[in-house]
């Protein structure tokens, strides 16, 4: 029997991984802007987020799917994983080398990520700290 707490704990779980997903991905962009021809992406989170509950259109899959590196690596189920989500950011201001990464943006997003991250954080031990009240009465 799935409760509300068990829900909220998905919601907040699915939401860390893809979160922490995304700041890989725009830590990857910061690393490499100066690399010539690199593309800076970043991640369609309610996409992945739709999908890693089991809400995308079409039914959605539900989970993240671990990667498979290996032929002998056990299949982690058939989800879409975070990376299936990635696009490459749309150019603002085109540069000599090719490279697409906008550093002012980069910041911006990986700040407001950061954020959002420990606002997950913070529900989570808020939750946390409710039921531990309700169940012990203090």
């Amino acid at each position: 029997m799935k409760t509300l707490l068990d829900n909220q704990m998905r919601f907040h779980q699915a939401a860390l991984n893809l979160q922490a997903h995304r700041q890989e991905l725009l830590a990857s962009n910061i690393a490499n802007a100066d690399t010539p021809h690199y593309k800076a992406r970043d991640i369609d989170f309610r996409a992945a987020l739709d999908n890693a509950l089991g809400k995308a259109p079409g039914g959605g899959l539900g989970g993240v799917a671990l990667d498979i590196t290996h032929q002998g690596h056990i299949a982690g189920g058939a989800a879409l994983g975070a990376d299936a989500f990635s696009r490459y950011r749309t150019e603002l201001q085109s540069a000599v080398d090719g490279n697409t990464v906008n550093m002012d943006v980069e910041r911006a997003a990986f700040a407001e990520n950061a954020l959002r991250y420990e606002a997950s954080l913070t529900f989570i031990n808020g939750m946390l700290r409710s039921m531990n009240t309700a169940l012990t009465g203090q």
